[in-house]
């Protein structure tokens, strides 16, 4: 009975549909393990390699073989929306490498509606992508496990959650470019420090409340909850965020907004009740957006270098497409307090 079973599992009619996830349950490895030796990558041990290949050998089964003059020279970069500046200077780096590499860009969004990204996975198959950048989303299991299978290198921009482990991933210093926000104003002598929080289903939105935390916790203050609003990093959510801390009993002196377009907000929430910047509240922002310097005032911010994580993150993914490994599979890039007009020492109680 065994042996005729053997012989049913490589018998003719059956060779050839066996699938990648059934061959890796049957070696006893992952499905990503399966795709690397598929593909040919270097980063499998000879015991399992050998043990995987025997049994795709066995059933047959064979990748199929790209025709000639058909790849196609194409970066997926993915965002969950494109309505930011921010998503423009992202753009902007990975296209810059892409062009000089003779590979194309397709950008999306994907808008976290599982049937966008469902919908995209189906365009991405059709025209055979060499990679996938993914910007502050995040794909369901099923979705990366797909592209795991069809071999598709994949690299996230500021993960929006934790990315499988052999992913790898392009952020910045957000920790220490909140913390480093936080400390110049506790510099100019500001001690009711509000904050206009980014979405806390984000790494970088926590990591620059942390820093906020740790700059405060360094100076003997605690942090008082009223003085931390909500925000999702558009000017409207900066706007609400800036009229409630201004209706507090209380107000803060100063505001650390944890994106530049909230900053922009709050200072037009400012401006509509009659308030100077930095008279009557210093206000810091995060990113560095090209036309904040054109702000009234130019805004005192925390730089992350937007264009330089596109740029890394495409040589990461072409990298990957050419079965080369990233010299590190996790990368903060730093960020940097940039003072200008918006910030100023307290000049009352």
């Amino acid at each position: 009975m065994a042996a005729r079973e053997a012989d049913a599992e490589t018998a003719p009619e059956a060779r050839g549909k066996i699938t990648i996830t059934e061959i890796a349950r049957r070696a006893g490895v992952s499905v990503p393990t399966v795709s690397r030796v598929v593909n040919g990558r270097s980063d499998v041990s000879p015991q399992t390699r050998a043990r995987v290949e025997d049994l795709l050998q066995r059933h047959g089964y064979r990748k199929r073989p790209a025709a000639p003059g058909t790849r196609a020279a194409l970066i997926d970069l993915v965002f969950n929306d494109l309505d930011s500046p921010w998503s423009v200077e992202i753009i902007r780096g990975v296209e810059e490498v892409a062009h000089a590499a003779g590979v194309g860009t397709v950008v999306s969004a994907i808008h976290g509606r599982t049937g966008d990204a469902r919908e995209w996975m189906r365009n991405l198959r059709a025209r055979a992508s060499d990679g996938v950048i993914l910007v502050t989303s995040a794909l369901e299991p099923v979705l990366h496990d797909e592209l795991r299978i069809l071999g598709v290198p994949l690299v996230v921009v500021d993960p929006a959650g934790s990315p499988a482990l052999d992913v790898p991933t392009v952020g910045a210093a957000n920790w220490a470019g909140g913390m480093a926000a936080t400390e110049h104003l506790l510099s100019l002598g500001h001690r009711r420090i509000g904050l206009i929080a980014g979405p806390p289903r984000l790494l970088c939105s926590r990591a620059r409340f942390d820093g906020y935390r740790a700059a405060l916790e360094g100076a003997g203050l605690a942090v008082d909850d009223a003085l931390v609003v909500p925000g999702d990093f558009r000017p409207e959510s900066g706007f609400a965020g800036c009229n409630a801390l201004l209706d507090l009993p209380e107000p803060p002196t100063a505001v650390f907004a944890a994106s530049d377009q909230m900053a922009l907000g709050a200072i037009e929430a400012l401006r509509r009740r009659g308030l100077r910047v930095p008279e009557d509240m210093s206000l810091v922002g995060f990113d560095d957006l090209p036309e904040v310097r054109w702000s009234a005032p130019p805004l005192t911010t925390v730089r992350q270098p937007l264009a330089d994580m596109g740029k890394l993150a495409a040589r990461t993914v072409l990298r990957l497409a050419h079965d080369e490994q990233p010299d590190s599979p996790r990368v903060e890039l730093g960020t940097e307090l940039v003072v200008r007009a918006s910030t100023a020492p307290l000049t009352r109680p």
